[in-house]
């Protein structure tokens, strides 16, 4: 299997376009099943953080929100992994490392919440693990974008450009993502009543996290502006919308409906879906005729 990727590696040299290095899909692919294990136990044990997961989440929507995350982060990263040039995987790398650099720093800056002296076994693992991995993630992949970066070679041409109306939608999204994911990160206890559920600093700044990181996606995708580039993204907010609106359906009692707040999350989340779904179906259509050409 390496003497094959490396085999494409060089081919892709070869005809003038950066491929991505081993290195790089390596890391997608652990990165992948990192955030399967954590996106199951906060989804099919959502009420249960305190005795299996590294801190003890509540109300349970919350934990349903960061747990919809990672699940639909397991589509993303693995799309990237799979793609052999670097220009179609780089989004995953960008948001990935935004997203767990912010993530590290909120664990640091709330190490007391964390279950590291847990009586539960399980939990406690799950806890070291969790420090580990977000110690270990940002800087190991720093490392690796590094030398993507110095690897030979373009950006394939642009295959088709995304309709205005299309990049006006993203690009909100992406904003007021950004800008809320901000605030919920620097100002936590400030922000927190914004938001149309409980949140403590530790888990307004989780939210945050993955605000930031979906926000960088979206206006990385933006940046790209190629149905062919984004296909990670398209699968990656396509299961997003799924995943939240799933979360939304189990836990809406969380949520406190009186607030306008919550009925603007509700409409923001599908807004989400569509967007998902739209990106999804154009990707395969200009995708698809290229899977299906005869090998030369």
């Amino acid at each position: 299997m390496e003497a094959t990727a490396v085999r494409k590696d060089a081919g892709e040299r070869a005809s003038g376009t950066r491929p991505l290095t081993v290195g790089m899909r390596r890391m997608l692919i652990v990165a992948s099943g990192l955030v399967l294990g954590t996106g199951l136990i906060l989804t099919l044990f959502t009420r249960r953080t305190a005795d299996l997961f590294a801190w003890p989440i509540d109300p349970p929507m919350t934990a349903a929100f960061l747990g919809a995350g990672y699940l639909a982060s397991v589509g993303f990263q693995l799309v990237a992994a799979r793609e052999r040039e670097w220009a179609r995987a780089r989004v995953a790398v960008t948001a990935t490392l935004v997203f767990t650099a912010l993530t590290t720093v909120a664990t640091f800056l709330h190490f007391d919440r964390f279950n590291h002296d847990s009586d539960e076994p399980l939990a406690l693992l799950v806890t070291w693990a969790w420090i580990a991995i977000y110690v270990g993630v940002p800087p190991v992949m720093t490392f690796l974008l590094v030398r993507q970066l110095r690897v030979p070679g373009g950006d394939p041409p642009r295959t088709e450009a995304f309709p205005l109306g299309f990049r006006l939608v993203l690009g909100g999204q992406s904003a007021v993502m950004i800008v809320l994911g901000a605030m919920l990160f620097v100002t936590p206890a400030a922000t927190a009543d914004l938001w149309p559920w409980q949140l403590t600093p530790l888990t307004a700044r989780a939210v945050g996290a993955w605000l930031l990181g979906l926000g960088v996606a979206g206006l990385h995708s933006l940046g790209e502006n190629d149905w062919s580039r984004v296909r990670p993204t398209a699968v990656g907010n396509l299961g997003l919308g799924v995943f939240h609106v799933i979360a939304l359906a189990r836990f809406g009692g969380d949520v406190d409906w009186q607030d306008a707040a919550a009925w603007i999350y509700a409409g923001f989340i599908g807004a989400m879906l569509l967007v998902g779904i739209y990106a999804y179906a154009q990707v395969r259509r200009v995708t698809r005729p290229a899977a299906q050409a005869p090998a030369t």
